[in-house]
């Protein structure tokens, strides 16, 4: 599973052949979650609250080029939250 972005120990991940819908994974110490790119919703996993607020506020900033890099199945790094 390529690691498509990497901020303040948060690690975001994409399987390129998984299910629909189009999602991502998330990685914070010890939590675990997935991502749905359209809503961003959690439909796995929990995160805290401020992670998962960074990470809406980053995939809502790249949410074009991460349905772009779901659909073509053509990895590349995205900048990261600064």
């Amino acid at each position: 599973m390529p690691e498509i972005s990497r901020f303040l120990g948060i690690s975001i991940t994409m399987y390129f052949d998984e299910h629909n819908p189009p999602h991502f994974h998330v990685r914070y110490n010890d939590y675990r979650a997935s991502m749905d790119i359209a809503t961003l919703n959690l439909y796995a996993g929990t995160l805290p609250a401020r992670v998962r607020g960074l990470v809406e506020e980053w995939a809502e900033m790249h949410r074009d080029e991460l349905l772009a890099m779901w659909a073509t199945k053509e990895f590349h790094r995205i900048k990261p939250l600064v």
